[in-house]
Parts: structure tokens; C-alpha cells; sequence
């Protein structure tokens, strides 16, 4: 984590208007307010983002490698191609969210909401889905539903 740039999370939702590539790799982000962020490209490998409100945040191939999203929201956010390999993201709030090319392996959706998400193409080898809301959820290509 880049902490001259980032020392709290305050500095973090100071600058969320031009987050892109930020190195904010195991940052303790429980709560913040990132609303319509851009994050693009953004390092969050191992990040804590519990809580945090990321309604219409820009992840495009951001690395969310093993953070902590449980109860996130992210409604309408923009994922595609984001690497949420063992993220996990019980309880998050993903209606309407744009996960195209995402890879979601053994990603934890135990509970979370993907009400008219878009998946297409995402990778959901060995995810948990139990009890994730799926309506109207776009599958088409997605990889790994056969396990």
C-alpha cells in the first residue's frame, strides 16, 4: 500500500474522484464512502472493504484478490474483468453490477445479491454461491457453473 499517498481512509475517499491504479493492497477501508469511485486498474489484493458503499465505483481490472467485501456494496459498480479470486463477498449487495470477464474463483457469494447482474464470460470455478439471489442474472459464458 502506497502510505505517503494514502496514510488513512480518509485520504483514500479524499481522492476516490481519480483512484485509478492506486496501491491500496491490504488497506483497512471497513465503512468508507466510495461512492462512484474510480478505481480502475487499482491494486486491492487483501484490501478490507466491509461495509464500505461502492454504489457505481469504476473496478475495471482492478485486483481484489483475497479482500474482504462482506455486506459491500456495489450496486451498479463496474467490474469487468476484475480478479476477485478468493474474495470474499458474502452479503454484498451486486444488483446490477457489471461483472463481464471478472474471475470469481473460489470467491465466497454465500448470501450476496446479483439481481440483474451481468456475468457474462466471468469465471465462477469452485465459487460459493449458496444462497446468492441470481435473478435475472446474466450467465451467458460464464465458466465454472458445472462443479
Amino acid at each position: 500500500m502506497d502510505k505517503e499517498r494514502f496514510p488513512n481512509k480518509k485520504a483514500v475517499e479524499g481522492q476516490k474522484a481519480d483512484l485509478t491504479g492506486a496501491n491500496l493492497s491490504s488497506a483497512n477501508l471497513t465503512r468508507a464512502d466510495l461512492i462512484d469511485a474510480n478505481l480502475t486498474r487499482a491494486n486491492l489484493t487483501g484490501a478490507d472493504l466491509i461495509d464500505a458503499n461502492l454504489t457505481g465505483a469504476d473496478l475495471r481490472y482492478a485486483d481484489l484478490t483475497n479482500a474482504n467485501l462482506t455486506s459491500v456494496n456495489l450496486t451498479s459498480a463496474n467490474l469487468t474483468g476484475a480478479d476477485l479470486t478468493g474474495a470474499d463477498l458474502r452479503y454484498a449487495d451486486l444488483t446490477t453490477a457489471y461483472l463481464i470477464d471478472a474471475n470469481l474463483t473460489r470467491a465466497y457469494l454465500t448470501d450476496a445479491n446479483l439481481t440483474n447482474a451481468n456475468l457474462t464470460g466471468a469465471n465462477l470455478t469452485g465459487a460459493n454461491l449458496i444462497d446468492a439471489n441470481l435473478i435475472d442474472a446474466n450467465l451467458t459464458g460464464a465458466k465454472g457453473l458445472d462443479n
